[in-house]
Order: structure tokens, then sequence, then C-alpha cells
């Protein structure tokens, strides 16, 4: 593989130049992950930061019945865990690839060295925390207070955000390059499959998505879709 590609992709590295990105090759050890694969848990400590050179991951906890409730997923570019001073975490996490990924990770004391060569990745850093932060306290917010319509639509226009593709029309419309279940949608949006798959057909007559058959990528209207949450009660 191409490491220096890979990781002039990822958020964190996306503004350093070719050959700063070069000298951080020997810091960030990748591998090819298979799906299904546990990276980090609660019994699994391990104070490392994590990103998300291609594939996908997915955070969730585990309520004490024993449910799994998905809190984000993680596609190229992205970042997890913690070291130090920064993290995206918290001690009840885990994260796991639901499908093949390539991930690579940093320690403490080596991710320490990079900062204080590169002043500019520890801004960085602050920023992505911070926007993490802001979305997981949106979500949050919806779940306790909004309906599942409005958590529904920030969902999506979110997942449209993050792996979103425009599409060769002038019609607005956004493929998701990410392929959920009716049941893991339900599980981020705190509600369940049922009430979901009836959103969802609500959501396709009003125009707000389609989908190319029961099996095909769901495309969606990010700009049509705020304007529905801002007419949410």
């Amino acid at each position: 593989m191409d490491k220096t590609m890979y990781l002039s992709r990822i958020q964190l590295f996306n503004e350093l130049d070719m050959e700063q990105i070069q000298n951080l090759e020997h810091v960030t050890p990748a591998k090819i992950v298979k799906r299904k694969t546990l990276i980090v848990s609660p019994h699994l400590p391990q104070k490392r930061l994590f990103l998300v050179k291609s594939g996908m991951v997915r955070l969730y906890r585990v309520s004490p019945s024993g449910k799994e409730l998905t809190v984000d997923l993680l596609g190229e570019g992205h970042i997890f865990g913690e070291i130090g001073l920064f993290t995206t975490w918290s001690d009840r996490l885990y994260a796991e690839t639901i499908e093949d990924s390539i991930i690579c990770s940093v320690g403490k004391e080596e991710f320490e060295a990079v900062v204080k060569s590169h002043p500019e990745l520890g801004l960085k850093m602050i920023e992505i925390v911070s926007m993490r932060l802001k979305e997981v306290e949106e979500m949050l917010e919806l779940i306790a207070y909004g309906s599942v319509r409005k958590r529904l639509l920030f969902l999506l226009y979110k997942l449209s955000q993050k792996f979103g593709r425009k599409l060769d029309s002038d019609q607005g419309w956004v493929q998701l390059e990410v392929k959920l279940t009716h049941q893991e949608l339900a599980s981020i949006a705190g509600s369940i499959r049922e009430t979901v798959t009836e959103q969802l057909k609500i959501f396709v007559a009003e125009g707000l998505i389609s989908r190319a058959g029961l099996r095909g990528p769901l495309s969606v209207q990010p700009e049509r879709i705020l304007r529905a949450m801002e007419a949410c009660d």
C-alpha cells in the first residue's frame, strides 16, 4: 500500500505537506483489520490514537441488559481513541470494524514527539475533539428531547456529511457510501426498527431520500433534510 497517500487523507494530517507526512510514517504503523474485529473495549485498555485509513469502524456501548447502542460511525480520515489529554473517547465505548479496514495507530510518547515537532497537529487535534463533542452533544439532546423524525433526519444529514458522494446531477442528491440496516439506523437514532422503517417510507414520499431497490444505496437530499429538521417541533 502507498502509506503516504493514506496518511495524506487522514483528517489529522490533511494540512501537512508531503515531506512532513513522509516524516511521520515511522510512528503510524498500519495494518489490515478484518470485518467484525474488536479494536478497543473497556476490557482491552489501550492508550493509543487510532486513525481510519480506509473501511469503517462502529463505536458503541453496551447497556447493563446487554443491548448495544451505536454511538458513531467512522470512515476514511476519522480518528478515535485516547492519548494523554487528547481524547475522543469514553471508557465505556467499544470500537469494532464493520468492514475490512486499514487502521493505523500511534502511542502517547510517539504522538507527543510528533506534536513537539509539528505543533499544528496539536491544534488540529483540539479542533477535531471539539467537533466530535459538539456532534455527540447534539445527538444526545435530540434523543432526550427530539422526536424520532427529527433524530433520524439529523442522523441522515450527518451521514451525508461523513459518507456522502454527490451524484452527477444538479438536483442536489447525495449518495451515502455506507450500508446500514434499519436496525442499525434505529440503534444510532435511539429508536426501534419498525418506527425507523415507517419514517423512511415517509421520507421517500416527501422526496427527502430515495433508494434503488431493497439493497441499493441510499441517496439523500441534504438541503431538503435541513429544512425538514427546522420544521420539526
